[in-house]
């Protein structure tokens, strides 16, 4: 697949001057829209996740017209309830040397100095707004005993910033931002669309003004028109097949969105999370988180002498190798998630892994256990310990988890700037379907920092700026009808292939190939043998994909063929950025670029910018650079040592 060079790109929204002044300048600078104004303008948000769910609540709190879409019968549906460690802020509640400034610091390093610095300093200054928004909810956020709110550390921080509900942190945010949504909902502000799928986005006169969506009980093909419309709709990790993601989770949102002319930036960038539980066979269809928060208690090893069989018990402590307390002294089992899953790939591949093909790693609870008490561990982590049996038979509190690196996060998403705005004047994007703050790897429990950040602070501040000129007028038929037709027409002519595969069995070969070809290590002949296979596969899809029933009912498979047909296109994007970045940063590693130590390899001279590329229905996509610059953070080699 070839591509060619496009103009620079610049973030022109975000404020000069001191970092710490720059959201408060921006947020002063940002046009206002009055009250009575408000009620004339019209907004869409298409996904009910953190970021969604709590802009829509936010927006009717504002006083906009919001329409409110997701494919999931209720709004509490949305994946983030699957969220479990918790939620990071620079509260300092522990003294132990937090603030925003460290918290800035330590995402921009662990983001592999890939991330913008402003967009991610004002990250960490909202953080701590969003704890006493949630408070205030009643999110239950663990206590210590004297009442306080409770913290505890997640991957490359030697503080504990992190706000947590045991195990469940994810679901108790969404609950919160769900109950705000109702609120605008009965009082008029939101009107919600549950079962609706957003299939294609209008764009009129160079604008973002509404969605083709399908009614996933009906069948039929709907129409909204707006003066905005918010993306939230979540990452792309299930291009993979098999990931912690939830199975409806895909990316024909943003990637509709994409082919209308928003830039889609750093597809690459993929987080493998490392302590997930191990795949059991090829009956499986998804994988299951196990919380970065154990990692606070459980100490990660494998055996000394490869091959080891025996049971965990009878390895005694001398022959057992907790390679990163070994490896990385000063963050032990905490160092950031793209080198634990690395760490726990090389020394499965050195033939000491364990468990069924010897892919896993023992995460052990025995010695936190007999420092604390089994009690004390129950209260933390009792529901994932529950959640662990249920699903692999074993006792944690009697034999260490297995666990094994998987596919869980995606940094990549449409490019934005500063105020959250696509290429595309009136769409924004939020959450995990945007680029915007993680750089090349994300820190264990920011995304729902971020999500919360965008739905609650920053996009109801910025969307306002944008919406000052409008309302926008009557939007183009023709646009409309286009976009519609486009729909009708991918729809007509995944019904008439009528071949002899499932949808399914494509996106199982997809996924195994992606895996294998641009998961957690590439190679350029790795990723040139899948950008030759990609195109092979999508073209037999074309051709003997079967989607049964029709498409004016309630149809899965239609749902699920749709949605693969555009993994396929997004996977080809992904192998291609991830071929020309031949640098080694964060969760893109290329082993080709990597130290003595085997650790990545970043190469700043030639890589320190965002990739954003740009869809051409006719030719190659074209490859836009927006440059970083650091005046706060020196880029250096990441240590955790």
């Amino acid at each position: 697949m070839n591509f060619v060079e496009g103009a620079e790109i610049r973030d022109t929204k975000a404020p000069a001057g001191p970092i710490e002044e720059r959201w408060e300048k921006r947020k002063f600078g940002a046009r206002l829209v009055n009250p009575a104004n408000k009620r004339k303008l019209d907004v869409i948000v298409v996904g009910t996740g953190l970021a969604g769910g709590s802009a829509a609540a936010t927006l009717g709190e504002l006083g906009y017209n919001v329409k409110s879409f997701c494919y999931q019968d209720s709004p509490r549906r949305a994946h983030s309830i699957a969220a479990q460690g918790g939620i990071n802020a620079a509260k300092n509640y522990r003294g132990d040397g937090d603030s925003i400034y460290r918290l800035f610091y330590d995402t921009v390093k662990g983001g592999d100095f890939r991330a913008r610095e402003s967009n991610v300093y004002r990250l960490a200054e909202v953080s701590v707004n969003i704890i006493d928004q949630a408070v205030a909810q009643g999110v239950p956020f663990a206590r210590e005993y004297g009442g306080l709110l409770d913290t505890r550390s997640f991957g490359g921080a030697q503080v504990s910033r992190t706000f947590y509900a045991r195990g469940q942190t994810g679901q108790q945010l969404l609950l919160g931002a769900y109950q705000a949504l109702e609120r605008q909902i009965a009082a008029g502000t939101v009107e919600m669309f549950t079962r609706h799928e957003m299939l294609d986005l209008i764009v009129s006169e160079g604008r973002a003004r509404g969605v083709i969506v399908r009614d996933m009980v009906t069948g039929e093909i709907e129409r909204h028109v707006a003066d905005a419309v918010v993306l939230a709709t979540g990452g792309y990790g299930n291009v993979f097949f098999l990931s912690t993601n939830a199975k409806g989770c895909n990316t024909t949102a943003i990637w509709r969105a994409h082919e209308r002319g928003a830039y889609f930036a750093n597809p690459c960038y993929t987080q493998i999370h490392p302590t997930c539980i191990p795949v059991s066979g090829d009956h499986q269809s998804k994988l299951t988180l196990m919380s970065e928060s154990l990692r606070n208690d459980g100490r990660v090893w494998v055996p000394l002498r490869k091959n080891d069989t025996r049971a965990p018990g009878d390895i005694p402590d001398a022959e057992r190798d907790y390679y990163l307390e070994r490896i990385y002294p000063a963050f032990g089992n905490l160092v950031p998630r793209d080198i634990a899953s690395r760490a726990a790939k090389n020394v499965c591949d050195e033939g000491r892994g364990v468990g069924p093909g010897g892919l896993g790693v023992y995460l052990d609870f025995r010695d936190a256990i007999q420092r604390l008490g089994r009690d004390a561990v129950e209260k933390k982590y009792g529901n994932l310990f529950e959640m662990y049996e249920r699903i692999t038979g074993e006792n944690p509190y009697e034999v260490p988890m297995r666990i094994y690196p998987a596919v869980h996060y995606t940094m990549g998403g449409l490019w934005v700037d500063y105020d959250l705005q696509s290429t595309i004047p009136g769409l924004f994007v939020i959450g995990e379907a945007n680029f915007s703050d993680h750089g090349a790897n994300r820190l264990g429990a920011s995304a729902l920092m971020q999500g919360l950040a965008d739905g609650y602070f920053v996009l109801p501040t910025t969307i306002g700026d944008y919406l000052a000129d409008g309302p926008f007028g009557d939007v183009d038929e023709e646009a409309v009808a286009s976009a519609e037709l486009k729909v009708r027409t991918k729809i007509d002519r995944l019904m008439s292939v009528n071949g002899t595969r499932t949808p399914d069995s494509f996106h199982r070969e997809l996924g195994k190939l992606m895996w294998d070809y641009c998961g957690m290590e590439r190679t350029e002949e790795s990723l040139r043998k899948a950008l030759e296979r990609i195109p092979e596969l999508r073209q037999e899809f074309w051709e003997n994909v079967k989607v049964t029933g029709t498409a004016e009912e309630l149809n899965q498979v239609l749902e699920k063929a749709g949605r693969v047909a555009d993994f396929f296109d997004l996977a080809e994007l992904m192998c291609l950025d991830a071929l020309v970045r031949t640098e080694s940063c964060g969760g893109h590693f290329r082993a080709e670029s990597q130290d003595s130590d085997g650790e990545a390899l970043r190469d700043d001279d030639n890589f320190a910018h965002v990739s954003a590329w740009e869809y051409s229905p006719d030719g190659p996509p074209a490859l836009h650079k927006e440059q970083l610059e650091y005046e706060y953070v020196k880029m250096s080699q990441r240590s955790y040592k």
